[in-house]
């Protein structure tokens, strides 16, 4: 058995401990870290390990870990449980109104105001938490700064842990580049939220988008990355003349992020539906994943799907195995999404695909009961009840945060390469920027968020491990200089 502890490096095992049955070797942390990704016959034993206890751990119902109580239809509460499940910890979630929730708050003195509570596995309750007071008893929140640093260096600061990000903090951190990257919600993004993933390379049955970008992160964890969530980018500052050019500000932290390079995978959220009512029922009603948590909301009900791509498509089969019902709306006049999925979704008995159909009213009273649809093309109207509306039209670049100097296209994605060899920061430069590369040297955009890319899983991985090669020439190139 190994024990890691956080104390100062050691070239060996600070103790040793021993017993009939047990074998203890105390190892400093970062020696374990080292270990982990210079040795791979340990590093496989114990991440293979720590894997399937963890798999273990969110299958157990009777797993007393970390306790989510909440009233059932809150959207605070579904909020918290949303967060946990997509960083993947471990926990319940437990309706206030049932008998568990009785017992759990005559037990702990709770009220319906102290609504939601975190409760962890010591007890301790957390009454109406922020999602970065419960990151934090998660371990989820580490800090890039030690304490009283004012200012944190790194080779490559990477905003964003969707699939390009992820890829990217495997490559960077396994090529020795040291490697912090900040992700305000919960890695993964959109891919993370697909129920199945059927068409990325190796996984010939599928795979869950949160189960493989899960894996990503540990992968990028192993070689020595860092991970901050919730850790939003609040602004960025470029000095073209230091070695350190890219300045992060994050929310929540006291020091300053310095990067000597830094890659933009933000991605893109779904654009919100421009139907009446709509921002009554956010999170108890209206979703933007379909995942198992949402699955249980809509057994043997009529759902809707909003959208025509590959996320509407794996979101309408998924929602088809349980619900009574799944009505697919799609703006237009045909599908989008991949041929396979496409037929797939034809074909299934319990999917209903409405054309030139969208939403115009929602109504309910704490959650949502029924909407209204319009074909646009006869101008018809009909009510439908349904508990749930899952939305995945369009896409909307998170941007805003960023420099005018970073150049974007009219619908806001992040221009790369040759559209930006004209930008006044290139016109003083030497070279050419790189494929990747944004209208400031040494600052990269991959994946969703960059203009002109392909809106696929599998196409920001290559952009994530192909931001890295532009990242190291980038560097090579102001080492010379310097």
């Amino acid at each position: 058995m190994f024990c890691a502890a956080n104390s100062k490096p050691s070239k060996r095992a600070s103790s040793r401990v021993t017993s009939d049955e047990a074998e203890i070797l105390h190892i400093p942390a970062a020696e374990l870290r080292r270990a982990l990704a210079e040795i791979p016959g340990v590093s496989k034993t114990i991440v293979d390990a720590l894997i399937m206890r963890r798999r273990r751990l969110r299958r157990d119902r009777e797993f007393a870990g970390m306790r989510v109580l909440a009233s059932r239809d809150a959207r605070d509460g579904h909020q918290l449980d949303d967060f946990l499940d997509k960083n993947r910890i471990p926990h319940r979630l437990v309706d206030f109104e049932s008998e568990q929730g009785r017992a759990l708050s005559e037990r702990f003195h709770l009220t319906t105001r102290d609504l939601p509570v975190l409760i962890t596995p010591a007890g301790a309750r957390l009454r109406r938490p922020s999602l970065r007071e419960v990151a934090r008893e998660a371990g989820l929140l580490r800090s890039v700064a030690e304490e009283d640093e004012t200012e944190v260096l790194c080779d490559l600061a990477i905003v964003g842990a969707g699939p390009a990000g992820l890829a990217a903090a495997v490559y960077a951190a396994s090529e020795g580049l040291k490697t912090v990257v900040l992700e305000s919600y919960a890695p993964g993004g959109q891919a993370g939220s697909s129920s199945l993933i059927e068409n990325f390379f190796g996984f010939p049955t599928g795979i869950g988008g949160g189960e493989l970008t899960w894996l990503a992160q540990l992968q990028a964890y192993r070689f020595g990355a860092k991970f901050s969530t919730p850790a939003a980018a609040l602004s960025l500052q470029y000095n073209p003349d230091g070695e350190y050019r890219v300045c992060l500000e994050t929310e929540g932290c006291g020091a300053v992020l310095r990067a000597k390079a830094a890659l933009i995978t933000t991605g893109a959220d779904y654009r919100r539906l421009e139907a009446e009512g709509r921002e009554q029922f956010e999170g108890v009603g209206v979703y933007y994943a379909a995942t198992a948590l949402e699955g249980q909301l809509c057994r043997n009900e009529t759902v809707v799907v909003a959208g025509s791509g590959n996320s509407a498509g794996q979101a309408a089969m998924f929602l088809s195995d349980g619900a009574a019902k799944v009505l697919l709306l799609v703006r237009g006049n045909n599908m989008k999404m991949s041929t396979y999925l496409s037929r797939r979704v034809e074909a299934c008995a319990n999917i209903d695909i409405l054309y030139h159909t969208e939403i115009r009213k929602m109504s309910g009273g704490k959650k949502l009961e029924q909407i209204e649809l319009e074909n646009t093309k006869t101008g018809e109207r009909r009510v439908v009840r349904t508990p749930a509306v899952f939305s995945m039209i369009g896409a909307k670049p998170c941007t805003d945060w960023l420099p005018p100097e970073i150049d974007r296209d009219a619908n806001g994605f992040i221009k790369t390469g040759m559209s930006v060899a004209g930008a006044p920061a290139w016109q003083a430069n030497k070279h050419q920027p790189s494929p990747l590369e944004t209208s400031l040297p040494g600052i990269f955009a991959a994946g969703d968020v960059r203009s002109g890319s392909v809106k696929r899983c599998a196409a920001a991985v290559g952009e994530g491990g192909m931001a890295v090669a532009g990242v190291q020439t980038a560097l090579a190139a102001s080492a010379e200089s310097s």
